[in-house]
C-alpha cells in the first residue's frame, strides 16, 4: 500500500503524496507562532511585512482550477505536499509564509535558540539565497517575466533592526 511508505495528505479536494514519512523530522508551525515574536517594532515586524506581501497572498492569486493544481500549489503555498501532524498548524491558504523561505520551525523557534544566529541554522533555520527563491521563480511559472534576486529580495527583506546585520 502506498501509504506505507510516503504520507497522504489532502489539499483542496486532492490527495497528494507527500514527502517520504521519515524523512519529514521537523515540524511546520505556520506564521500565526513566528508572528508572536517576529511582529514587534523593536524587532522590525516582520510579520506584519510577510502578511502586506505577494507572497502571503500567494493563493488568493491563483484562479479557478489553478488552486487545485500541484503544478501551482508547490510554489503558492508552504503547507502543499506536507503531511500535517495534530500539533502543526500551518494551512495552504497561509500561502508563501515564514518557512518557505526559511524552513520548518519546531527546532529552531524556541528565543534561546533564535537569539543566537549560528544555534538557529544548526537548528535547522534556513537563510535564502537565489538559489531557493528560484526554485519557485522560474521558467516553469506562466507568469514569469523575469527574475532579479538583487532587486525582488530588496522588495520583500525584513531585517531585525536590533540585531547587527
Amino acid at each position: 500500500m502506498l501509504t506505507r511508505f510516503f504520507s497522504m495528505v489532502l489539499v483542496a479536494g486532492l490527495l497528494v503524496a507527500a514527502v517520504p514519512a521519515q524523512a519529514q523530522t521537523k515540524e511546520y508551525i505556520g506564521a500565526a507562532k513566528c508572528k508572536m515574536c517576529h511582529n514587534k517594532p523593536p524587532q522590525g515586524e516582520q510579520y506584519n511585512k510577510w502578511a502586506s506581501s505577494a507572497h502571503a497572498k500567494a493563493m488568493a492569486s491563483l484562479k479557478g482550477d489553478e488552486a487545485k493544481n500541484p503544478k501551482c500549489l508547490k510554489c503558492h503555498s508552504t503547507a502543499f505536499g506536507l503531511t500535517l501532524s495534530d500539533t502543526q498548524t500551518i494551512t495552504v491558504a497561509e500561502g508563501v509564509s515564514c518557512e518557505s523561505c526559511h524552513g520548518a520551525g519546531s527546532a529552531y523557534k524556541s528565543p534561546a535558540v533564535m537569539k543566537d544566529r549560528a544555534k538557529s541554522i544548526a537548528a535547522g533555520m534556513i537563510i535564502p539565497d537565489e538559489k531557493l527563491c528560484k526554485k519557485c521563480h522560474n521558467a516553469e511559472s506562466p507568469t514569469f517575466k523575469g527574475f532579479d534576486y538583487k532587486t525582488y529580495s530588496a522588495k520583500i527583506a525584513h531585517p531585525n533592526p536590533a540585531k547587527a546585520q
